[in-house]
């Protein structure tokens, strides 16, 4: 089980690292005048890092038990 947390701790990490980088292109390019694409990318970004800090306590959770 914390195998599978790990992984997917992991791909909640990269979904936010990528979400991040996607949001700072979009911004340093300038198309977006009224900002609803950043902000688009700010509350995808908040979203995954929410489940990030879940697996993270689920993880700290199982650790404690053991």
């Amino acid at each position: 089980m914390n195998t599978f947390l790990l992984i997917l701790l992991l791909v909640a990490m990269g979904a936010v690292a990528y979400v991040l980088v996607r949001g700072v292109i979009a911004m340093a390019q300038g198309k977006d005048v009224s900002g609803e694409v950043q902000q688009g990318y700010m509350q995808k970004r908040v979203l995954y890092q929410g489940v990030a800090i879940v697996i993270v306590v689920l993880i700290l959770v199982m650790a404690g038990r053991g």
